[in-house]
């Protein structure tokens, strides 16, 4: 049985040929009464299917810019299931919990047990208008870095500090390592 390892429009090295493609198809090879692919194989443009074994993934990280354009995160609310409006009147949006949206149509994101946002419902309003938030505090938080390394000697120390720990977080937050980061004093 075998799983895709490459998706397509994913850019690869192809290791017999010595070059760098894109995989234009994934070719699984199907077998009668069995759930998954027997082979995945690859179309990539270059005369052949290649197996997984003779392409390697591209390394090299997304752009910041691209990470960063998220633009279109918004709350939508979602129908309570388990209290209707009048039972609940110390929520904010009674009979509804926000659910942010991270996707152009409407798919993915982050959501809240109903049974959470019972507990402290306030709280988690904040949380969602904080998510929401995110894309462009970040984008603020990576043009102060860019601006105190740029001008460090022409910054009040204040300014300067503030933009260190704009350095720190965003470095944090595209870290890649399975670690657990140490609690960053300069960034809080």
């Amino acid at each position: 049985m075998a799983k895709a390892a490459f998706h397509k429009n994913q850019k690869v090295f192809v290791k017999p040929v010595g070059t760098w493609a894109v995989v234009e198809q994934v070719l699984p090879q199907w077998v009668k009464g069995l759930d998954e692919p027997l082979k995945v194989h690859y179309d990539v443009g270059l005369g052949r299917e290649f197996s997984a074994s003779e392409l390697v993934a591209d390394k090299s990280p997304a752009s910041d810019d691209e990470l960063a354009d998220i633009d279109n995160w918004r709350v939508s609310r979602a129908k309570n299931r388990w209290n209707e409006t009048g039972e609940v009147p110390s929520h904010p949006h009674p009979g509804t919990y926000p659910i942010i949206r991270t996707d152009e149509k409407d798919w993915g994101g982050w959501r809240v047990p109903s049974s959470e946002y019972d507990r402290d419902p306030n709280r988690i309003e904040f949380q969602a208008r904080i998510i929401q938030a995110a894309p462009h505090l970040m984008r603020i938080a990576k043009a102060l870095a860019q601006f105190g390394h740029n001008y460090s000697d022409e910054m009040p120390s204040e300014l300067l500090g503030l933009s260190k720990k704009c350095h720190v977080l965003v470095r944090r937050i595209y870290e890649t390592s399975n670690e657990v980061p140490a609690p960053a004093a300069a960034a809080e």
